[in-house]
């Protein structure tokens, strides 16, 4: 949450602290979630592991969730720290993607309410539909206009075009390194991708009275997440590493 954001209610503190246990019961395939810091609910580490047999294959990318004290019914934010080159990935980091913006009729988006944030989704749809737009991304309103017109020419070339192709495996290799820091071991099989790890009891269940603290009631603290501390670099990268 932001410096000086409301406090946060006990049905957020409630929704985020059983989504968060049922993801580490059964995870999202492709996707590793922890909390970016253990005293704050808000603010989530994700690790995207790219799918095989798609161009991202191979590939360790990081984000933060960040929520808003009003969760569910107001969307979350998801900011990469890692150099992410997609149509749909503001060079900042930031995602666009309409599962996440607020569900007003805004004619001009082109896009529906009803594709866009309702308080019945959830982190493990968010996760899904962010698996789903690195592959198919939206090309009618990107984020990214030069990395949507390098994907249309590889796309139309049928992957004659390398241009594309050449920044993701670029990236793709400087992510296998920082796996490799972090002690993370990167799926690259079909099999290794969709094995869902057994479920163990966390050493100290999540319990939502951790969280009522005096941080939550302090305006001047800022708990949001601290992306530019773990940011690669000032923009999501055109290959240039």
């Amino acid at each position: 949450m932001a410096q000086g954001s409301p406090q946060p209610s006990s049905s957020a503190l409630r929704a985020l602290a059983l989504e968060y246990k049922s993801l580490q019961e059964e995870p999202v395939e492709g996707f590793r979630v922890k909390l970016a810091n253990d005293e704050n609910l808000f603010c989530w580490e994700v690790a995207l592991f790219g799918p095989p047999h798609t161009l991202y294959e191979g590939g360790y990318f990081k984000a933060h969730l960040n929520f808003p004290s009003d969760y569910p019914y107001s969307p979350p934010t998801v900011k990469f720290l890692s150099k992410v080159w997609h149509p749909n990935v503001y060079e900042n980091g930031d995602l666009c993607i309409s599962i996440l913006h607020a569900p007003i009729d805004d004619p001009q988006s082109g896009e529906l309410p009803c594709e866009r944030w309702n308080p019945t989704q959830n982190v493990r749809t968010i996760l899904l539909s962010v698996i789903s737009l690195l592959n198919e991304p939206n090309t009618f309103s990107p984020a990214n206009v030069d990395a949507s017109v390098m994907y249309r020419r590889w796309k139309e070339s049928k992957g004659k075009d390398k241009e594309y192709e050449n920044i993701i495996r670029k990236q793709i290799s400087a992510s296998r390194k920082e796996a490799e820091r972090d002690n993370v071991v990167v799926p690259l099989t079909l099999e290794e991708y969709c094995v869902k790890p057994k479920a163990r009891p966390p050493p100290d269940p999540v319990d939502i009275t951790d969280f009522y603290d005096d941080d939550y009631l302090d305006d001047d603290d800022d708990d949001s997440c601290d992306d530019d501390e773990l940011d690669n670099g000032d923009d999501s990268g055109n290959g240039e590493l």
